[in-house]
């Protein structure tokens, strides 16, 4: 059985000794995010987490969720409404949202460590409360004032909840292809019909109400991405002002079968003529979600984070406490029959590549974090478009790199317990098996380096790689005569400029074929997002550094920012091999040669 212990020092730690989020929240106007405060929120998530959540993570994968036939209803794992209603109760699900419709107006930042410490303390349970954060983010900024009214507060105080509805059985990623329509009513509402699928959350008796947010073309609507529009769809019809009614004709038709979250409840939703009201302008529903799907990335980014916590725990604990064999070196621990594993070179290896990642990875999250409290609160519109830039082109890498590393941190993790961690007992493998799903939903590892380099590079000229370079550059500048990070400052700043030229390369090569941008994307992706980690690596040294931390602390990072300088940095090689070796080696097999 594993087990979870929030790490409060090192989340500390990223938030206010290296990216200073205190001092961001008192300038940006958050008065009531002050340093006692945002502690204490701390300290109670991590209590809620361990004590509430973490124990029902293996009751969850064990019983899954269980559908009627019959009735369409759904019912949860043991123990998951109980803790659903002390999540309300505690008033965590209007933590980020506005005060005029419930919520504490709290910095979004700080929602960060919230959601890591719910996914590594349990992913599935995570997954309910997950997606009503971005239909809250849609009708806020989409929604009309009466449906705001009508929505917004339930959702907020966690009397309802939210989904994503766009997946349909023929259409993936390719939104364009959809076919769920929308008729118009004289009423004003509209009649929604189709199914959607891999619907996370769409079908519970957690809440009162289930508010789904669904993609669907008008009658005469353009075909493509042009046109398709967003509605709202409860499943209990609500009146204009507020009111609860009868049921809709929206239902659940089977639950996914899958490899892992078991306690999730991902659901084929059935319209049929359900009612529902327009988001937004006709036609343009793709403003509206991607709104919640911008917010459902990072949160996905923050799963893939929290699992690889969890799982390095647990390795951790394992290695120091497993006798096998003896250090090739000589016995460190002669008084034992044998030496725990934690001795041996390979297992150190597999245990900082975890730390490594984890580390740097929860400083570059909750960076995005705090870029999107600047894009929404700072008084300097010069500032709030550099930050809404940066958070754009952070996106994709926090999503996918942390999951891609979360494969990679549960993969180690389970691998340090040798065959004891493939076997259920330990529950490493039920990590391993979560961690997967993270790589695919709200966009694939290759949608989103399509999206880095394709929308955020080429399209939008680099701004947010513009804005991130700079600040790599006036880090560099500033520790010119830093000793404790003088080691990482020419790798930094020759990094950085490969980088350029790397981006630089692509978009010339793009111009006479746009091959060169679906065949780059991922490398440069994974390249970008190993680079970032540098950045913060060095940052998070020099934090430490000039800190309050013990000396074991600071030696703990000085130490792993070297083994990641050293061992994982230098995976930017192979990928800006694979980038500079062009599309050809990728385009130019046949496609019905593949089985030749």
């Amino acid at each position: 059985m594993s087990s979870y212990k929030a790490p409060l020092n090192d989340i500390r730690f990223a938030l206010f000794d290296v990216i200073g989020a205190d001092a961001e929240f008192e300038r940006l106007g958050f008065d009531e995010a002050s340093r006692d405060v945002v502690d204490a929120i701390l300290d109670e998530a991590a209590r809620f987490t361990e004590t509430v959540l973490a124990p029902l993570n293996a009751v969850g994968d064990r019983e899954g969720c269980t559908l009627d036939q019959a009735s369409g209803d759904v019912t949860v794992p043991t123990g998951f409404k109980q803790a659903f209603d002390q999540f309300v109760d505690g008033g965590w699900t209007g933590l980020n949202s506005p005060p005029e419709f419930g919520g504490q107006g709290m910095p979004q930042t700080l929602g960060f460590p919230l959601k890591e410490m719910i996914n590594s303390a349990n992913l599935a349970w995570g997954n309910f409360p997950l997606l009503s954060h971005g239909a809250t983010e849609a009708l806020l900024h989409f929604g009309t004032d009466w449906q705001r009214e009508a929505f917004l507060k339930p959702l907020v105080d966690g009397r309802w909840t939210g989904t994503m509805c766009l997946t349909e059985p023929h259409c993936g990623s390719d939104l364009g292809l959809l076919k769920t329509r929308a008729e118009p009513r004289a009423d004003g509402t509209y009649a929604v019909t189709g199914t959607k699928i891999f619907i996370t959350a769409g079908e519970h008796a957690l809440t009162n109400n289930i508010v789904h947010l669904v993609l669907a073309r008008l009658p005469d609507a353009p075909a493509g991405v042009k046109g398709i529009s967003l509605f709202v769809v409860p499943k209990f019809k609500v009146g204009h002002h507020g009111t609860q009614g009868e049921r809709n004709a929206v239902r659940c038709g089977s639950l996914e079968h899958k490899m892992g979250i078991h306690g999730s409840a991902t659901c084929v939703m059935n319209f049929d003529g359900a009612e529902g009201y327009m988001v937004g302008d006709p036609n343009k529903g793709l403003v509206g979600m991607f709104a919640m799907m911008n917010s459902a990335r990072l949160g996905v980014g923050l799963q893939g984070l929290g699992l690889s916590e969890r799982a390095q725990q647990n390795a951790l604990r394992y290695a120091r406490e497993r006798l096998q064999m003896r250090a090739l070196s000589g016995p460190r621990f002669p008084d034992k029959p044998a030496d725990p594993i934690i001795v041996h070179p390979d297992v150190r290896r597999m245990l900082l590549t975890c730390k490594a990642l984890i580390e740097g990875g929860r400083v570059m999250s909750y960076h995005a974090g705090v870029q999107l409290d600047i894009a929404r609160s700072s008084t300097d519109a010069a500032e709030r478009e550099q930050a809404d830039a940066l958070a754009g082109f952070l996106t994709p890498i926090v999503k996918a790199c942390l999951t891609e590393w979360g494969v990679e941190c549960t993969y180690n993790a389970l691998q340090c317990f040798g065959g004891h961690g493939y076997i259920a007992e330990h529950g490493m493998e039920q990590l391993a098996r979560d961690a997967r799903i993270t790589t695919l939903y709200e966009g694939t590892t290759g949608i989103q380096a399509l999206d880095l380099l394709g929308r955020k590079i080429m399209q939008l000229k680099g701004a947010g790689l513009r804005a991130f370079l700079a600040m790599v550059d006036r880090f560099c500048a500033e520790n010119a005569g830093n000793a404790a990070v003088s080691e990482f400052i020419d790798p930094l700043r020759g990094q950085a400029t490969q980088w350029q030229q790397l981006t630089q390369q692509i978009g010339q090569r793009a111009a006479a074929n746009p091959d060169e941008v679906g065949a780059a994307a991922y490398d440069y992706l994974m390249y970008s997002g190993y680079v970032v980690l540098a950045y913060w690596w060095a940052r998070s040294v020099a934090a430490s550094e000039a800190s309050s931390q013990s000396e074991a602390f600071k030696a703990s990072k000085r130490e792993t920012a070297r083994f990641y300088f050293a061992r994982l940095l230098p995976r930017t090689l192979a990928h800006a091999a694979a980038i500079e070796s062009g599309a050809g080696t990728l385009t130019t097999l046949d496609a019905d040669a593949f089985d030749a």
